[in-house]
């Protein structure tokens, strides 16, 4: 496995926020330094797992992030095309189903 990092910003610069809140755009500031080494890490958990995949959930645990912030920057790596959907479910620390995201291998002929 290379050691391909994510370098597509899927907001363009702009860390997403709720509309007229403003405690929901300081805190999109705040992270927007962080963001993108928060997705490559959470690309090296998914990548780690290989076909059997993780949740949201497990990136929570082995990353040790809230869910908003866990799910925000796999919604980001799904937005670039790195990750997708396996169609497979497992249960959450809850007991839930939820989806379970695997990497997307380049091909050998992609650019890099």
């Amino acid at each position: 496995m290379n050691d391909q990092q994510l370098t597509f910003d899927a907001y363009r610069g702009d860390a997403p926020f709720v509309r007229g809140s403003d405690t929901s755009e300081a805190a999109a500031e705040q992270t927007a330094p962080f963001r993108m080494s928060l997705s490559n890490q959470v690309l090296a958990v998914i990548k780690r797992a290989g076909a059997h995949g993780v949740t949201d959930d497990e990136v929570e645990v082995r990353l040790d992030l809230r869910h908003q912030t866990a799910s925000a920057r796999r919604r980001e790596l799904v937005l670039a095309g790195v990750i997708k959907d396996s169609g497979n479910r497992r249960p959450t620390r809850s007991g839930r189903q939820a989806t379970v995201w695997t990497w997307i291998k380049p091909h050998p002929w992609a650019k890099r």
